[in-house]
């Protein structure tokens, strides 16, 4: 399997990877390998956001998605 070797990093970016690596409890290299696996796949598409968003069946729980409700307006009458 081939490596990669990021010369230049700074001392503060190396301290924000090992602390956010420690949060999501892996390796400095998972955590390096995960983001750079996310950075470079292709983008869900909106269509398939869409569904998951807003289709039943993807729903995580049993409540069904309403918007709230808005209320009625009489016209205004001008005299």
């Amino acid at each position: 399997m081939p490596s990669i070797s990021i010369p230049k990093l700074t001392d503060e970016t190396i301290h924000l990877l090992q602390t956010q690596a420690k949060n999501h409890g892996v390796s400095v290299e998972e955590e390096v390998r995960q983001i750079i696996i996310r950075d470079v796949s292709s983008p869900e598409s909106l269509g398939d956001m869409a569904v998951k968003l807003f289709s039943p069946a993807y729903s995580e729980d049993d409540h069904e998605f309403k918007l709230p409700e808005r209320k009625t307006y009489e016209p205004i009458e001008i005299k």
